[in-house]
């Protein structure tokens, strides 16, 4: 009854609201402040800066559409990625056509595809679980079996599995040039149990910093039209029972051969699990479990549920980008494998109708109460501190931390486009310090404690 309830709000909602109001156009992190690319090579911990704007560059809306131009560049550092991918991060120079009124998929849910299947925020590449790699095929044949194409829709492997050293430390890789996540976009060295490496010489952050006491941000939107958001939610759709982490409704199967899918069929056989194949490396090795009435944090098939959210009060499909207890990316880890909605956004060449640019009235969108906030965190620190402000700006933000006398350590920007910095603390002595966040009409400080 409570979802029959939200979705008839959420159709009134949708009928009657201002379009300059809505997330889809609200939302996305567009360049302001000509703020280019940077990216690392391997071997160099110096970033190089590129001759690519970052973020998005325009904004532009109809009654029914939303077109988002951007170069796929984020505001974050990218790279290296050392699995020997020969490509950097490079300009898509694209237009996006994304839909202003998502509607459910009543039919046959269509299944995520390889490539593009959502925008973040910063105009990035969302791509499902997939590397593009099967073991019947491609895979089989490095390992001696009989060669063939790619993909062929037995034993998939899992992308964020199978080629995690290609991974920059925000958890993303090109693809001939396009830069893309397939996993929640936060940096590896702010999970609670660290898996890669990569961000000690690399040092990057990433779209979002992870925090459980608040309602994760929206970062980006599904090709349906349906928002995405990070890691943690409402307990409840409606809103209710405190923030909580959102969980997958996928689990590992109890298998050690891989003979069968999850629903019994018989299928080609792939490699027996093993140390070089553990499970989870094909997506096949998951099997869906339908949520409960006393779950309602999991989520449904397609990595979803109906629910209200900071930005839309009156409830709406969303997509969350789920990670297990330690913060490590869960399968299917953002959208997937199939589309909740009708796939509707599309890659154009041109606009054909006439359209609205949109420009918010000052230089600032505030996600709360129209104040400066941040919040630095983990507190106590003892390595890293992280600085996330609590708005999507549209210029740099100053940082600056300070000893109990007032005396200037170490300083930093949150970049126009991001919202997340780092202080490394690892020379710092124990003791309190105060943080502060600041631009040039407004600030906010924190205390922090450093403790080893």
């Amino acid at each position: 009854m409570r979802k029959t309830i939200l979705a008839a709000a959420l159709l009134v909602t949708g009928n009657t609201l201002v379009a300059q109001t809505n997330p889809a156009i609200t939302k996305w992190l567009r360049n302001t402040t000509g703020l280019t690319g940077r990216h690392y090579v391997s071997g160099n911990s110096t970033p190089f800066t590129d001759p690519d704007s970052a973020n998005v560059q325009t904004v532009l809306y109809s009654s029914n559409w939303v077109y988002i131009r951007t170069k796929g560049i984020p505001g974050y550092i990218t790279g290296p990625f050392l699995d020997g991918n020969p490509s950097l991060a490079t300009s898509q120079n694209a237009i996006f056509k994304v839909s202003l009124n998502p509607v459910a998929n009543t039919g046959t849910p269509t299944p995520t595809n390889g490539g593009n299947i959502g925008l973040f925020i910063n105009g990035v590449a969302l791509f499902d679980y997939r590397d593009g790699v099967s073991w019947k095929n491609s895979t089989n044949a490095l390992a001696g079996g009989p060669a063939g194409g790619m993909g062929d829709n037995v034993w998939n492997r899992d992308a964020v599995v199978a080629e995690k050293v290609g991974f920059d430390c925000s958890k993303g890789h090109p693809a001939m040039g396009n830069y893309h996540h397939h996993q929640n976009p936060s940096a590896f060295k702010l999970d609670r149990t660290v898996i890669s490496t990569i961000c000690n010489l690399y040092d990057a952050d990433g779209l979002y910093v992870i925090d459980s006491n608040v309602h994760s941000p929206l970062i980006g939107f599904a090709y349906d039209g349906f928002p995405i958001y990070g890691a943690y939610g409402f307990k409840n759709a409606d809103g209710t029972g405190g923030i909580t982490r959102i969980k997958s409704s996928y689990s590992l199967r109890s298998i050690t051969t891989r003979t069968t899918y999850a629903d019994g069929s018989t299928v080609t056989a792939g490699p027996a699990v093993s140390a070089t194949y553990p499970l989870g490396y094909f997506r096949e090795d998951y099997q869906y479990t339908a949520p409960t009435t006393s779950q309602p944090d999991y989520l449904d098939s397609h990595n979803g549920r109906f629910c209200v959210t900071p930005e839309y009060p009156s409830g709406i499909y969303a997509y969350f980008c789920t990670v297990d207890a330690q913060w490590n990316s869960a399968y299917p880890y953002a959208v997937g494998p199939t589309f909740y909605g009708t796939k509707t956004a599309v890659k154009v060449t041109s606009i054909t109708e006439t359209v609205t640019p949109y420009s918010p009235t000052t230089g600032v969108t505030t996600m709360s109460n129209g104040n400066l906030e941040a919040t630095v965190y983990p507190n106590p620190a003892n390595d890293i501190i992280a600085i996330q402000a609590g708005l999507i700006t549209t210029e740099d933000l100053n940082v600056a931390l300070y000893d109990m006398t007032g005396r200037l350590i170490q300083s930093t920007k949150i970049y126009q486009g991001s919202t997340i910095a780092y202080i490394d603390a690892r020379t710092l002595y124990n003791g309190e310090y105060l943080v502060r966040v600041f631009n040039n009409s407004e600030s906010v400080t924190k205390k922090i404690t450093i403790a080893k």
